[in-house]
């Protein structure tokens, strides 16, 4: 069969800077699944092409006309274009299937548009799907998620599509996806990884692929995509410090800083570690996952900067992750705190998350028991700088004020000088010069909603969760955030159903389809 593959990592763009952001940058967030899927297909023996789109050009030129199959893979954010992009392809015959976070998330509001809904897959469900064993209106999943993956070697196609550039050659950014890892052992209630178990993943075949982009693509970053990167730090890291230091690629992974400390740190360095992304996420919650189990307020600020300038000695750039507006966060003392944070940590970048409910969470469930989420409005808006909730302990107007002092202060002229003060590298340099810039466009948007809700009663009254239609604004956003493919969903499709269905997965990996469709004809 002419089977398709594609990864969609943004929603279309045409302004010249975001662009040249998406064909540098976006372009290299391919994940590993997707890659996976395409090396399956072609060694069961069908004609697989794959695909990525960032927000470049029109996504149906990625792949090759008269699809049997589509699979499509996206986060919740850019799913309005894949139901958009099914609903063509389901038009001229082609089967859609939908895998990935979204899918994972809001099962049910995906059946609208495709024919079967993944929740976990591996080789044996893929060409089940393929020998069309599961009818449409399936929400489907492999017993557990996948112990193997194909090898770099043998993924060379796919990377080629997805990482490469002039000529088919490896640039700056050029950076290959790999897991050691799948799962994390925190419970924390946002994250769709909170009941996934943490498994270690084959590490001869990390070896073995570690091994030849060193032969074969020298110099090239490796990103690890594992949800929490060595959390058996021994074996990962001993696998890491087998390679002759000259052939240590360097890579870049997300960690939690529990995992990196004493003498640990030092042995990132050894490895050629060139960025870590953790997460700090609240200055009065999830300190154990910021090694500072009883720490609050200022006292884990003062610990954590602490534990950020021992890894600034060691590790060329770093990424603190933040999420404000959780129910722990009142008044300004967590602004306070954040910006304390960047006065004494120039060096690390703040990333400054808005909590997003993703469903089949505890705190989407916590929310919606609560009446919190503002359930009209499209899953396009399921990211910064966006919110589907009602904040605990702000009105919206002050939550915004607060979001918009924290993005000034991070996109601030002296921020930025203290910044270039403490990094000494000229391409990390460059890299905050780009982030700050983009801070600032972003917070433009923040300005914008704070001033519509400071001047319009009735965009107010939504998002304090009194009115639930759908503002204009947000009509007009999601039209221009699709561009022509926005003729494809009409207001109906754009409100979701956030029902969710856990399915009862068998050997064989399906739900009753019966209960998908009772489901979803009761809601």
């Amino acid at each position: 069969m002419r089977v398709g593959i594609l990864d969609i990592l943004a929603l279309p763009t045409k302004q010249p800077a975001e662009v040249v952001f998406r064909v540098l940058l976006t372009k290299q967030y391919a994940s590993v699944t997707p890659q996976a899927i395409s090396v399956w297909c072609r060694q069961l023996g069908h004609e697989a092409a794959y695909g990525t789109y960032y927000g470049v050009g029109d996504p149906c030129e990625t792949l090759p006309p008269d699809l049997d199959i589509l699979f499509i893979s996206c986060h919740t954010q850019a799913s309005a274009l894949a139901y958009a992009l099914s609903k063509k392809y389901r038009m001229d015959g082609t089967r859609t299937v939908l895998g990935g976070p979204h899918a994972k998330a809001f099962p049910i509001d995906c059946l609208r548009f495709f024919d079967l809904v993944v929740l976990e897959c591996d080789k044996n469900l893929i060409a089940d799907i393929l020998r069309s064993q599961f009818d449409p209106g399936s929400i489907i999943s492999s017993a557990r998620p996948f112990s193997h993956l194909p090898s770099v070697e043998e993924r060379m196609p796919e990377i080629r599509a997805s990482a490469l550039l002039w000529r088919r050659r490896r640039y700056l950014t050029t950076c290959v996806p790999l897991l050691a890892s799948i799962g994390c052992p925190y419970k924390c209630e946002f994250c769709i990884d909170y009941d996934n178990e943490y498994r270690l993943l084959p590490l001869d075949l990390v070896a073995s692929d570690l091994r030849y982009l060193s032969e074969n693509m020298p110099g090239t970053l490796v990103s690890f995509h594992d949800p929490n990167f060595a959390v058996r730090f021994d074996p990962v890291l001993k696998l890491l410090e087998s390679r002759p230091p000259e052939l240590r690629l360097p890579y870049v992974m997300e960690s939690s800083l529990s995992n990196l400390r004493g003498a640990r740190v030092q042995r990132l360095e050894d490895t050629n570690c060139a960025a870590v992304v953790t997460g700090i996420e609240s200055w009065n919650d999830y300190s154990q996952k910021a090694a500072q189990s009883g720490e609050r307020g200022m006292g884990k600020v003062d610990k954590v900067v602490e534990h950020f300038s021992l890894l600034h000695d060691h590790i060329p750039y770093l990424q603190a992750n933040f999420i404000f507006g959780l129910d722990s966060d009142k008044g300004d003392e967590p602004v306070d705190l954040t910006k304390e944070f960047m006065r004494r940590a120039p060096f690390a970048w703040p990333t400054i998350n808005i909590p997003v409910p993703f469903g089949g969470t505890p705190l989407f469930e916590r929310w919606r028991s609560e009446n919190r989420l503002l359930e009209s409005m499209p899953f396009s808006f399921y990211y910064a700088p966006y919110t589907v909730f009602i904040p605990k302990n702000y009105d919206a107007g002050s939550y915004y004020e607060k979001l918009v002092a924290l993005f000034a202060h991070s996109a601030s002229l002296e921020t930025l000088r203290a910044r270039l003060r403490s990094t000494p590298t000229l391409a990390i340099k460059m890299i905050h010069c780009s982030r700050t810039v983009s801070t600032r466009v972003r917070n433009h948007t923040y300005r914008r909603i704070l001033k519509k809700l400071r001047s319009e009663q009735k965009f107010r009254a939504f998002h304090e969760g009194r009115l639930d239609t759908l503002p204009d604004f947000y009509h007009h956003e999601y039209e221009r955030m699709l561009g022509p493919y926005a003729e494809l969903m009409s207001r109906a499709d754009r409100k979701p159903i956030l029902d969710h269905v856990a399915p009862n997965v068998s050997d064989a990996g399906a739900v009753s389809v019966a209960t998908v469709k009772d489901a979803v004809s009761s809601i």
